[in-house]
């Protein structure tokens, strides 16, 4: 791989000196480090790996995971990323761990862990957390290392980086991070492999600051922006298929939402959880864990995002088949959204909210509920302001606006509306986007004789032979 990426020993152990310096971290590689790696199979401790893989990453233009240079751990405990400690110290152990595996390999062809670990989605694995997380959704002082703090509250920092004091600039630049990674998930889907760039920033960047030294005030900023990285990279990894990784990240970005006291932010991964609970066919637990969200947050959220939780219930109670709760929930959500106004302290996670994703997840309520002519009267409303900074959303609300014209029994509209859908999947990377598709295809194998039917089948055929 260094061949490939034209880089000297003493060019890789420069780099790497580099990259730790630039966080916070005093690394003294030099080439004859570099030799050992390269001829004695010696593995580096600490965040090394991922600065070796980052800094082969940079000269190849592409994501590199640990197992392609082979320094992935060999044989994780499958149960990585599933527990909800009550202690802060073990929280930021049990975050770091997850964070810590070869998560990338996914994205490279031969599955990394997760291939190891397909099929082992449980929604069971959310009762412990969402449980907990209602008992005390807040922790008592986070503050770590720092004079007369107990040091047993988390584990020591990587080898080789030394004390560090975590400040507001260091946290800042995680939120700047998240920032960035949520438009390009939104513009070309959890698989882009910008977006995918979360993960290491989570096992390189945000590792070393979660060991350091902070007080309360810093410590609470600091798991709060952990806590976002940590569902967004859960979001991709479901957008992607890997349901096993996004229930790993969701566990653990409440977690860390309880250790920033921000009782919200914790909704919102609660609202992440359900959203996955209900696309796997577990509604009723879909149900439990958007309610949950709801419950915590009466008097603390804002109305715009109280009204997003309600939404979500609302899209359970639909694979519920439950149209009554269903009408209630979308009538409280569109209520809660009435009352939002400008100015109101919403938080920046939920700036992709308004009226047209309320319009759009209705429509797919009623998709859910075969009635067409609800599903094709909120569609429009969904469609009305397409925007190129979310390509996924207005892609998946092109589909299901072509289900509601073929079960209206429109065959030549939603032929129309299927090559606008796969015109726009085409350009992104989303295996749940995909799936739509996949779905589309399905309610139209009756009518494959019509040409226009045979042509949207040959349109979309690139996008389901080629990866997610």
């Amino acid at each position: 791989m260094l061949a490939l990426a034209g880089i000297s020993n003493a060019g890789l152990a420069r780099r790497v000196n580099d990259l730790g310096a630039q966080r916070g971290m005093t690394l003294r590689y030099d080439k004859t480090s570099v030799a050992r790696w390269v001829t004695k199979g010696m593995v580096p401790q600490g965040a090394a790996p991922h600065l070796i893989a980052t800094a082969i990453a940079g000269k190849l233009g592409r994501p590199v995971p640990l197992h392609e240079i082979g320094l992935a751990d060999t044989d994780p405990a499958p149960e990585v990323g599933l527990a909800f400690p009550r202690d802060v110290g073990e929280a930021v152990r049990s975050a770091t761990e997850l964070y810590r595996l070869d998560l990338a390999g996914r994205r490279a062809g031969s599955g990394g862990i997760w291939q190891s670990l397909a099929g082992s989605f449980a929604v069971s694995a959310y009762a412990t957390p969402a449980s907990r997380w209602l008992i005390t959704p807040a922790d008592g002082s986070v503050a770590r290392g720092l004079d007369g703090v107990d040091p047993r509250h988390a584990p020591a920092a990587d080898e080789g980086s030394g004390p560090r004091r975590v400040g507001h600039s260091d946290v800042a630049k995680l939120r700047d991070a998240s920032e960035e990674a949520r438009r390009w998930d939104s513009k070309y889907g959890g698989g882009d492999w910008r977006a995918s760039m979360v993960p290491e920033c989570l096992r390189v960047d945000a590792t070393p600051l979660l060991l350091g030294a902070y007080t309360d005030e810093v410590g609470r900023s600091l798991f709060g922006a952990t806590a976002e990285l940590t569902r967004l990279a859960g979001w991709m990894a479901f957008d992607t298929g890997q349901q096993e990784a996004a229930q790993r990240y969701y566990i653990q970005a409440l977690r860390l939402a309880r250790a920033a006291a921000d009782v919200p932010l914790g909704g919102y991964v609660l609202a992440s959880m359900s959203l996955q609970a209900t696309y796997r066919g577990f509604a009723d637990e879909g149900v439990d864990l958007a309610q949950a969200a709801i419950e915590r947050n009466r008097g603390l959220a804002t109305a715009r995002t109280m009204s997003f939780f309600h939404l979500v219930e609302a899209r359970a109670h639909a694979r519920a088949q439950d149209e009554a709760s269903c009408g209630t929930a979308l009538a409280a959500a569109e209520s809660w959204l009435e009352r939002a106004r400008e100015g109101d302290p919403d938080p920046a996670w939920l700036d992709f909210y308004a009226y047209d994703r309320l319009a759009a997840d209705a429509a797919e309520c009623y998709r859910d509920l075969r009635v067409p002519r609800q599903v094709r009267r909120f569609t429009e409303q969904a469609l009305a302001r397409p925007t190129e900074a979310f390509v996924r959303s207005h892609g998946l609300r092109l589909i299901v606006a072509a289900v509601a014209e073929l079960e209206s029994g429109n065959l030549d509209a939603a032929c129309a509306q299927g090559t606008r859908a796969v015109e726009v999947a085409g350009r992104i990377s989303s295996a749940r986007t995909t799936e739509y598709v996949k779905d589309l295809l399905a309610r139209l194998e009756p009518y494959g004789d019509e040409p226009m039917v045979a042509e949207l089948r040959e349109r979309a055929r690139p996008l389901l032979v080629a990866p997610a």
